[in-house]
């Protein structure tokens, strides 16, 4: 027997075929939201490649080693140190002490310190 909307009595099919169409859209919507977050992943990824690619690069420019630092005649190196950018050396020159500081990339004199004694 027939209802009004002149679909049978009991029959469930309107009811499972919205359920199907609303579970489809869902699954759809899950997709593209995957798709989206594996792209974000991938580029978040090659911009983290790129930074470090560059900085290996902008190292091997860097050719302060091969530089030669001259200091003068008859002085004798006491000490040395690396810290914050800058290469100190601490060297004694006829019975003074002498202190000169480079800069660690370009090896160019940056600073100059004299220490003597009081008379």
């Amino acid at each position: 027997m027939n209802n009004m909307s002149g679909n049978p009595r009991g029959n469930l099919s309107g009811v499972a075929l919205a359920a199907e169409s609303e579970t489809a859209r869902l699954m759809a919507r899950a997709r593209v939201m995957m798709i989206v977050a594996g792209l974000t992943t991938a580029l978040a990824i090659a911009a983290v490649v790129v930074v470090i690619g560059y900085r290996m690069m902008a190292l091997g420019a860097v050719t302060a080693a091969d530089s030669v630092v001259t200091l003068p005649k008859g002085a004798h190196v006491i000490s040395t140190s690396a810290s914050a950018g800058r290469l100190a050396v601490l060297f004694e020159i006829d019975g003074v002490s002498e202190l000169r500081t480079f800069d660690i990339k370009t090896l160019k004199q940056t600073g100059q310190l004299r220490f003597s004694t009081a008379p």
